[in-house]
């Protein structure tokens, strides 16, 4: 199935807020736009939280970047103050979270974290760590559900 995601860009480029709007609709749905400059130890968080990946978001990672999951864009350690989002598809409002064994523990925190972005219009998308290596297909068949979903 995931071999036969059309390769042409249905996203989009979006212009950061001020430089212009995008003037595609993707359903009731806008792209998430950073209405302020990030403050600098946000960026400086996301940075290092780039730099330090774990083995699942590197696998992950490989497989949505450069617009490999059906020309869609995303972003890796994304900024959405007070959190940084795992990965991001900000046209379609998208974001996706990777949890490992220190997760379990958290899940109020993480429970917490997912009410404020879907309060925000972001659909949220978890998945344990292990599952990118033990259930790749179908994590990737989830993604593009979403993905799929969020253009109607």
């Amino acid at each position: 199935m995931i071999g036969s995601v059309p390769s042409s860009d249905p996203a989009g480029h979006l212009l950061p807020e001020g430089e212009g709007k995008d003037k595609r609709k993707l359903g009731q749905r806008e792209a998430i736009h950073r209405k302020v400059p990030l403050p600098a130890e946000a960026l400086a968080f996301a940075r290092k939280l780039r730099r330090d990946t774990t083995d699942a978001e590197q696998r992950l990672w490989q497989l949505l970047r450069n617009r490999r999951m059906g020309g869609f864009k995303f972003r890796r350690q994304y900024p959405f103050p007070p959190y940084v989002l795992d990965f991001c598809c900000d046209t379609l409002r998208l974001a996706i979270e990777l949890a490992g064994g220190q997760h379990v523990d958290d899940a109020p925190r993480d429970e917490r974290r997912s009410e404020f972005l879907r309060e925000h219009g972001i659909l949220v998308l978890r998945f344990w760590n292990d599952a990118v290596f033990k259930e790749l297909e179908a994590v990737l068949e989830r993604i593009w559900a979403a993905l799929q979903e969020g253009l109607r």
